[in-house]
């Protein structure tokens, strides 16, 4: 099934992929190259977003001439002063009032005009229509079936800029599913080895053929491979038939986009079916080796597993504390970093066959002082054997910091938003920078500023020179805006020097460009406030302040604004343009996230697969202890021991190991990295540890209770 899923996610990938670039195509406008056209359209693209979230297109349209093209997905003009959203915007904004946000609701987008089911996007038609001497391109059509000049700079939607590429998302798939999955499979078809074994030479003293060897082999697999499939192609039909959420990342899976590869998606349990079958036909039919457990224990691996185990502790110091000793330059100190989680992972083994060798004689002893019997065996056997043991913790371990790296690498990306983060953590939304769009009126703007929610005062800041890089900042607003800021309401003009005492106003000037930090603070009317507000709205910024130092809130100015102002204005705390352009960054991260878990979850099924198997073939040996101890808790109690702990071992070490590794590429403020997630992985380890120790320890209390010695 593992497999199933992942060879169909792999397809999935792909058929979605393809399926939003040619929607993308489809409605990606074409410029006019002459006038007098059957039709064209007046376009212009802006972008807006929910609080916390993602951005979003804005696209603004008005008939230009003649039979006005619209957009796909688009069946009917909205009036003016009207809008049409997707579904999905609808969904996610509706606590925010997005109905009404860009005027009056005209519809919803179909799904044939967005690129998959969960984007978000607006089509407006201002109330006043747009010019054509402005920033507005004139559309002749969509798509290449259009007669024009295609303008891919002009298409809706922000997904190629923020979506990764295709092959970054078969890599995370391929990866964290794949690779797991094909150790799955090489532990499950060894999985009891020894008994098809001793079949195997059976068939073939009886004279049977190779031929004969596989078919025994196909049927004794056939059920659980064929309910694998079953499981499989159960879940890729469902994916198939209806659009199906992702857990956790919110994504929504179109099952459109499958049915085009139908044929493909659909072959994959088939396909999943006979490689599986083969793989267990090869491992039959290879040729066997001698027993490994009667080889003496190696001398120069026994000489050499201390040496390495001691270069561990080396190699995890420069990992973590290496890239400091190298500069501030990235290049050196980003390889300075791999390789010592290079050196890490290859001295990892050692360590933990190391320590699993000096547990288990502690184990052994305590064992025995207190008459343990199941204590004593498991100790024993791993001071005996720790090769075995640290496999099975080195395999998650590795695991665990391959999904760490993956998270924290993820949230490196998305540093840019860290300064953003920062003044948002400290002033909130109580302090509100106004982008406004296009021209405006000095009516406008006035009726603008009468408009604002009570208890709302508006300033206008102006970097050093008005934007020209030389003399101070200057800061314009009425007394009750200026006393909102704790400033003196001068006369006329006053000048501060350094930084100003509120923290709000502190966090604009951080966030304006400017020369020496010195502010001029202009005392103005509302009426020469407003002329200078709508003639500078490109080079100033138009400051919304709570008098009661609350947060303004962004949802009502934004609507405001598009009622007002001929296309709106943007709206957001300093800095914040920068902390939404980092949100994406924090959506792909959940699929690293997500993907990462399930490989965790995989590999602790394959590691106490082998765990067990390995317990298992020791069973029958451990029999006699039944009669001796006078009980088959030493059954469960060695079961735990020799299953269990090692992957507790490998969910707290593993852990451990792989967040001092990914510490030096998270930053303080990081929310991609967090404790839930290290929490969640550890959780699933040991989870499905305690399952595998439960069904260990009920096959070995069965296999003890057929036992009977000789002379019953």
């Amino acid at each position: 099934m593992v497999l199933s899923v992942t060879l169909a996610g792999l397809a999935a990938v792909h058929a979605v992929y393809v399926g939003k670039e040619e929607r993308r195509v489809a409605r990606t406008p074409v410029v006019q190259q002459h006038a007098g056209g059957q039709g064209s359209t007046m376009w212009l693209v802006a972008s807006d977003s929910l609080v916390n979230e993602r951005r979003f297109s804005v696209v603004f349209l008005a008939p230009h001439e003649g039979d006005a093209p619209l957009p796909p997905g688009v069946e009917q003009w909205p009036a003016p002063g009207q809008a049409v959203l997707s579904p999905a915007l609808r969904k996610a904004g509706a606590a925010e009032g997005i109905d009404h946000r860009y005027g009056q609701l005209a519809g919803t987008i179909a799904m044939s005009g967005l690129d998959e089911p969960t984007e978000w996007l607006a089509y407006v038609r201002p109330r006043d229509g747009l010019s054509d001497k402005g920033l507005s391109a004139v559309i002749a059509g969509f798509g290449p079936a259009a007669d024009g000049l295609f303008a891919p700079g002009l298409e809706p939607g922000s997904g190629r800029v923020d979506d990764k590429s295709e092959w970054m998302f078969l890599s995370a798939v391929a990866g964290m599913l794949g690779l797991p999955g094909l150790a799955l499979l090489l532990i499950a078809v060894r999985t009891g080895a020894h008994a098809r074994d001793r079949r195997t030479a059976l068939v073939a003293a009886l004279g049977g053929r190779r031929a004969d060897r596989a078919l025994v082999a196909v049927g004794e697999a056939g059920y659980p491979v064929l309910l694998g499939a079953l499981l499989g192609g159960a879940a890729v039909a469902w994916a198939m038939l209806d659009d199906l959420r992702i857990p956790f990342t919110g994504y929504v899976l179109s099952s459109g986009y499958l049915r085009q590869y139908g044929w493909w998606v659909g072959f994959v349990p088939v396909v999943v079916l006979v490689a599986v079958l083969a793989a267990v036909v090869v491992a039959e039919l290879a040729p066997r080796r001698g027993p490994m457990g009667t080889r003496p224990y190696s001398q120069v691996a026994s000489a050499w597993l201390p040496r390495l185990a001691a270069l561990f502790p080396v190699m995890f110091l420069v990992a973590v504390r290496g890239p400091d000793f190298v500069g501030s330059d990235s290049g050196p100190r980003a390889l300075v970093s791999w390789a010592g989680i290079a050196g890490t992972v290859l001295t990892l083994p050692a360590a933990m066959a190391v320590a699993t060798a000096a547990v288990g004689r502690v184990i052994a002893r305590w064992g025995q002082s207190h008459g343990l019997a199941g204590t004593l065996v498991a100790g024993r056997r791993a001071n005996t054997y720790p090769g075995s043991t640290a496999r099975l913790i080195t395999g998650i371990t590795v695991a665990l910091i391959v999904l760490l790296q993956a998270v924290a690498w993820q949230g490196l990306f998305g540093s840019q938003s860290t300064d953003a983060q920062q003044t948002l953590d400290r002033i909130g939304r109580s302090a509100l920078s106004v982008g406004v769009r296009g021209k405006v009126s000095d009516l406008a703007m006035t009726t603008f500023l009468n408009r604002l929610p009570d208890n709302t005062e508006a300033l206008l800041l102006a970097g050093s020179g008005g934007g020209s890089g030389t003399g101070p900042m200057r800061l314009y607003g009425d007394c009750p805006a200026l006393a909102a800021l704790h400033l003196r309401c001068p006369a006329r003009t006053a000048r501060i020097n350094g930084a100003p005492q509120d923290p709000r106003l502190r966090e604009l000037i951080r966030w304006t460009p400017h020369d020496a930090l010195v502010t001029e603070v202009h005392r103005t009317d509302l009426r020469a406030f407003a002329h200078r507000a709508a003639e500078s709205a490109e080079n100033s910024s138009l400051v919304l302040v709570r008098r009661d130092g609350g947060d303004v809130p962004v949802a009502a100015v934004k609507q405001l604004a598009h009622e007002v102002l001929p296309r709106g204005a943007r709206a957001g705390a300093p800095g914040e343009g920068e902390l939404t352009a980092g949100i994406p960054n924090r959506d792909q991260g959940r699929w690293s996230t997500l993907l990462g878990l399930i490989g965790v979850a995989v590999l602790t099924v394959t590691a106490g697969l082998s765990a067990m198997a390995e317990f298992l073939r020791h069973g029958r040996a451990l029999a006699p202890l039944s009669v001796l101890t006078g009980g088959l808790r030493v059954f469960r109690t060695s079961a735990g021991w020799s299953v269990f702990m090692p992957l507790v071992l490998a969910a707290l070490a593993g852990n451990a190991v792989a967040a001092g590794l990914a510490d030096p590429v998270s930053t303080s403020d990081d929310a991609f990295l967090t404790h839930e997630l290290t929490m969640s992985a550890a959780s699933t380890v040991l989870a499905v540890g305690a399952l595998m120790w439960l069904w260990a320890s009920t096959v070995a209390v069965r296999q003890a209770r057929h036992w009977r010695p000789r002379g019953d």
